[in-house]
């Protein structure tokens, strides 16, 4: 049943979807676009609209390549009829007790089960811990559809590997994990990812270990990037710079090159939480893991502690102090605030009767009102501060010279905590400055 799809998406007799138009979804759909025909979903009608007029809020893939695309974009479920090949690319975040919130994963199943059809192919990339493919979609497909999977459709799992603001590593520059139901089914998977993934792809031996890779992935740099905090907190309390000293060890070949910073987003914060949560119900309570997560869930609350201390010892009072805060996404140059540890900072410095300004063009403006009520401050009205907070490390922060941060203070010693490490600290405390950094 299987063997035959990639051949029928090649001549053009069948089409490939898309499920889920984000980060992860668009480019997939864009780059599956110059080799099929191709029919993205999203349920939301408003970014259906964004793409139809030709716009990539995301920024993914830019303006000009949605508007070139052959890609059909709809919020019409019925389209999914017309393909044989899904690809499942839905978010998968986790609920405020941290436990995985699969409503995203499940909704999409039960669309996509009311429109499969015979001799189809289901992909899902979207992380989630070992066993859902299996355990969570398939009867969710099976119960929509009223078919066998199996015998009237197949399933596979490709983990996701979008980095997204990352113009290195693309869909097409990675190696792509693939994974398939049976032998059948994997070499229809990964013939078809072969249109797109030109750095190759690796036939994991089943979805569960697919699914395991991509969880994994993710929860080895939070715990490294957890290491790198405490050290950041370690070395603190010893007056040692901490970039100076992973500088030094970094000579060692071996050393690996990680920093200190606040770890927010869709996969390297979220993702340990589905390992440990499966692990939970097997009977087993991580350590480690669990360990990094705390760590790093943590500090943007210690980043606003450190704020306090220095406007203290700036001898500035806290109450009413004007703050801003440069940067609110969850990473450099990308407009996604969902998940920002940014957040912990605003809230923390709201306990000492701190109301900061927040300034982040690279932001998506109505996604941070929504989710969080902020309304941006512009560049210009960032003046007279009394601490400035440097959070992201967009490019537009980067091109800041001292002179441009010398104009965001007022009078008294210039505060500057400089969390990503983006300038110099013997120029900035040659100019005056109370510099800090993690």
């Amino acid at each position: 049943m299987a063997s035959g799809i990639c051949q029928a998406l090649t001549e053009g007799r069948a089409a490939l979807s898309v499920i889920g138009l984000g980060y992860v979804g668009m480019p997939i759909a864009v780059a599956f676009a110059r080799h099929v025909k191709v029919i993205g979903f999203d349920c939301n009608e408003k970014k259906i609209g964004t793409y139809l007029g030709g716009a990539d809020p995301t920024g993914e893939v830019g303006d000009a390549a949605v508007r070139n695309t052959s890609a059909v974009f709809t919020a019409d479920p019925a389209r999914l009829r017309e393909a044989l090949f899904h690809i499942v690319a839905v978010p998968t975040p986790v609920n405020g007790d941290h436990t995985p919130d699969l409503s995203p994963l499940e909704s999409a199943s039960r669309t996509l089960g009311r429109n499969l059809t015979p001799g189809s192919v289901v992909v899902f990339e979207s992380t989630v811990y070992p066993g859902v493919t299996e355990e969570v979609c398939k009867p969710i497909l099976e119960r929509e559809s009223g078919l066998v999977c199996g015998a009237d459709f197949k399933i596979g799992y490709s983990p996701e590997r979008i980095n997204p603001g990352d113009r290195v590593h693309r869909l097409e520059t990675i190696v792509k994990v693939v994974s398939g139901m049976d032998a059948e089914t994997l070499d229809a998977v990964a013939d078809v990812y072969s249109l797109v993934a030109k750095a190759g792809v690796y036939r994991a031996e089943s979805i569960r270990v697919a699914e395991a890779a991509k969880v994994i992935e993710n929860s080895q740099r939070d715990i490294n990037i957890a290491f790198m905090n405490e050290l950041s907190i370690i070395f603190n309390r010893m007056g040692i710079d901490t970039k100076a000293v992973l500088e030094a060890a970094g000579t060692k070949w071996n050393f690996l090159p990680f920093t200190p910073g606040l770890v927010g987003g869709h996969c390297i914060g979220v993702d340990p939480y589905y390992l440990t949560y499966k692990a939970e119900r097997m009977g087993y309570h991580s350590e480690v893991i669990l360990a990094g997560r705390r760590i790093n869930d943590d500090m943007g609350r210690y980043v606003a502690e450190n704020a306090v201390k220095s406007l203290i010892a700036a001898h500035k009072p806290v109450r009413d102090a004007r703050v801003a805060i440069l940067g609110f996404t969850f990473k450099e140059n990308c407009p996604d605030t969902r998940n920002t540890k940014v957040i912990d900072i605003v809230k923390e410095l709201g306990e000492y009767g701190v109301t900061p300004l927040i300034c982040d063009p690279a932001a998506d403006k109505e996604e941070a009102k929504r989710l969080y009520g902020i309304t941006f401050a512009q560049p210009g009205e960032i003046r007279d501060m009394d601490a400035v907070i440097l959070s992201v490390a967009h490019d537009c922060f980067k091109a800041l010279s001292p002179e441009d941060v010398d104009a965001f203070f007022g009078g008294g010693k210039k505060v500057l905590l400089d969390v990503k490490g983006l300038f110099s600290r013997s120029e900035y405390e040659a100019r005056g400055y109370l510099y800090w950094r993690l």
